[in-house]
């Protein structure tokens, strides 16, 4: 034991115990790696309703009529008419609304929207619709919004009307107030019972949506995304990106320009888990490129977009050599001009072709994209494992060779597939540092013992190598694969690792990250809702608590090994640390020392703190620390809910620096199964 570790332990041990404590040692004066404006962020993926749905404020399904089922989401009455030469090239259907022929009967359509339409009671909501009268003349629509399973003599909760005029296709609004709330609202649209009247792209949208946006986001989920902190922002996908097949993958240029006109995609996750089953499962691309780049620009984060490298999904498509499932190696040239296309949308002047299509939707300057991902979950093959070989990687190759002739400056990322170890990864991760990818995405969904056993993961990486994007991660309980506390604080566990390897280890996000609780495939997620109401699981706190702490610079934090008292060591949970997982970093625009503990184990664990390089005249007045902690209310298996969004919160507190001997002591118990924060004024 050192005179500074001794000098802890003295002031310790009268109290609890020389052998009970945890004498760690933070080196304040020596600054280590940077940490990157881009280490926690977010990752988007349209799955569990993330999109249509969820983020994206659009209340109507099927608004285009263009779902397989072009009636999907719709129920209709009286005489009502697909037809398939609209105005809108790529979305060419619509119907035709034509008089009942009768006084008692009605045309109508009433759309469902995602597991009903929530509407607030005395908000404003504004209904949009493309229409024309085809024989040139005049009409009215009538629109509602009703509740079918009222008691009251009428279904309506609000109401508004379009007057029609001409047969040129033109854009009608009215604005609905509903008169009370009510999450499960349908939607009414009557025709004229004296004229035919066509219609296209039904659309209801809350006026109040993130940044008063027209096709906006929702507010409620787009503020819990600014509140994250992001510093990088990586869409859309995850496994859509790759597609089924190729005819589904997600195709960015699809996803631009007029909102009309954005082709319908299927989604991957339409046919995945057969055990919850959701066979209306469509991309409308409302949410797409542009708002994505938008919302980054909102969050102050930076874009990642990720693009395919002309590979389905592998996991449903294990044989890359059969035709027409991937695209050949000497084919790519398609997909590869995609990728240049789309740096030249982010980044393109105005009087380029992608640069003008940006600029043309209301943003003129450039978006200063700087990453870009190829490839999801992409792998090669070994000879024992199908014997393929570089399947992912000499598509890769080609990929990198033609974006870094025209966009040198652009970072590419790489991956080493779907696993955090095993076989595909060991062949992928020297392979990302033979190409020299700037980065490479790690993907781990791993339980409890895995995160435990994990905490010097980074420690050992080769600092020589491409830098490690940790893209999708969370912890998946054994047996208890759902949000609940126990997990989270696992992975607040290994984020000190991510943190304390700051030079190796430049982005990290959470996955998945949205969950509608009606229409999920996947869990856990970070922030879960209903048609109405939000709530942030726990593993958001974590993660947002790492963003907002996450400092400038690494600071040394160690302990005497457990195994070898005269050896420093990191405090990973290693043998004989009693759970114990602990990082620290310093913020130059705060001159504050930020130090995480979390302690993972059932008991209360003391630790004594010696602020080395900090003079002990700083603890003369009891200088005060701010402190932060985040734990469960009484059970591991808690969590957040709809009904109670705030049971589990971090929670502030403060307490005092002692004078140590040589340096300034922090001194506390830190409580059974949770994470705190420190934060010290240097």
């Amino acid at each position: 034991m050192t005179l500074k570790s001794l000098s802890c332990a003295l002031a310790f041990s009268a109290v609890l115990g020389a052998s009970a404590q945890h004498v760690m040692d933070v080196k304040t004066s020596k600054l280590g790696a940077p940490v990157q404006s881009t280490m926690y962020g977010i990752f988007f993926e349209d799955i569990n309703y993330a999109a249509d749905g969820g983020l994206y404020a659009e209340l109507v399904m099927n608004r285009s009529f263009e779902f397989p089922n072009a009636f999907a989401g719709w129920d209709i009455s009286g005489k009502v008419t697909l037809k398939d030469d609209g105005p809108f090239e790529r979305n060419p259907h619509y119907v035709r609304l034509a008089p009942a022929g009768h006084g008692d009967k009605h045309t109508m359509i009433e759309n469902r929207g995602f597991f009903g339409i929530g509407v607030k009671g005395g908000e404003e909501y504004r209904f949009s619709v493309w229409a024309r009268v085809p024989d040139g003349g005049k009409a009215k629509l009538w629109i509602d919004l009703v509740d079918n399973a009222t008691m009251s003599d009428d279904q309506k909760l609000g109401n508004g009307s379009v007057d029609v005029s001409g047969k040129e296709w033109k854009k009608y609004t009215a604005i609905i107030k509903p008169k009370r709330t009510f999450d499960k609202a349908h939607l009414r649209v009557w025709g004229d019972s004296k004229a035919t009247t066509d219609v296209e792209h039904v659309s209801l949208f809350p006026v109040k949506t993130w940044k008063g946006r027209e096709n906006g986001m929702r507010q409620d989920l787009a503020q819990a995304l600014n509140d994250m902190k992001p510093g990088v922002f990586r869409f859309p996908g995850g496994c859509i990106v790759e597609g089924t097949d190729l005819e589904t993958r997600y195709q960015w240029k699809n996803s631009v320009g007029p909102v009309e006109n954005r082709p319908l995609n299927e989604n991957r996750w339409h046919y995945t888990f057969t055990s919850r089953y959701f066979p209306d499962y469509y991309q409308s691309y409302g949410l797409g490129f542009f708002e994505f780049f938008q919302l980054c620009e909102d969050f102050g984060c930076e874009p990642l977009p990720v693009i395919s490298c002309g590979l389905s999904c592998q996991f449903q498509n294990p044989d890359p050599t059969k035709k027409g499932v991937h695209v050949d190696l000497d084919d790519l040239d398609d997909y590869i001009e995609d990728a240049l296309d789309l740096i030249e949308f982010a980044n393109g002047p105005v009087d380029s072709e992608w640069g003008k299509v940006r600029a043309d939707m209301g943003h003129p300057e450039p978006f200063n994209l700087k990453f870009l991902g190829v490839g999801n979950e992409q792998w090669d093959y070994d000879e024992k494992h199908g014997g393929y070989g570089p399947v992912f990687t000499s598509r890769l190759k080609k990929f990198m060779e033609e974006i870094r002739e025209e966009y040198p400056d652009i970072k590419i990322i790489g991956t080493t597939g779907p696993n955090s170890e095993g076989w595909d990864f060991d062949l992928l991760q020297p392979r990302m540092k033979e190409l020299k990818v700037d980065l490479y995405d790690e993907h781990y969904y791993r339980n409890e013992k895995w995160f435990l056993s994990h905490g010097l993961r980074y420690d050992a990486y080769d600092r020589k190598g491409p830098r490690v994007f940790a893209g999708e991660y969370a912890c998946h309980g054994s047996g208890k694969k759902w949000n609940h506390f126990e997990t989270s604080l696992y992975e607040a566990a290994h984020m000190t690792g991510i943190e304390r390897n700051a030079d190796i280890v430049h982005m990290a996000t959470y996955a998945p990250l949205f969950a509608h609780v009606e229409g999920w495939q996947w869990r856990p997620d970070a922030i879960w809702y209903d048609n109405l109401r939000s709530f942030k699981s726990v593993s958001y706190y974590v993660q947002q608590l790492f963003a907002m702490n996450k400092g400038t610079n690494v600071l040394p934090l160690t302990t005497a090994d457990p195994q070898n008292p005269k050896k420093q060591v990191p405090v990973a949970g290693q043998d004989g640390m009693d759970g114990l997982f602990a990082s620290s970093v310093f913020d130059k625009t705060t001159n504050e020392i930020i130090i995480k503990v979390v302690n993972t184990s059932k008991q209360p664990q003391p630790i004594c703190i010696q602020l080395t390089g900090l003079p002990a005249s700083v603890a003369l007045n009891g200088s005060p620390v701010e402190t932060i902690t985040l734990s469960h209310n009484g059970s591991m298996d808690d969590e957040n809910t709809l009904d109670q969004p705030e049971k589990i919160t971090p929670k502030t507190g403060s307490m005092k620096l002692e004078a140590g001997k040589k340096a300034p002591l922090l001194r506390d118990d830190v409580p059974a199964m949770s994470f705190r924060i420190y934060k010290v004024k240097k």
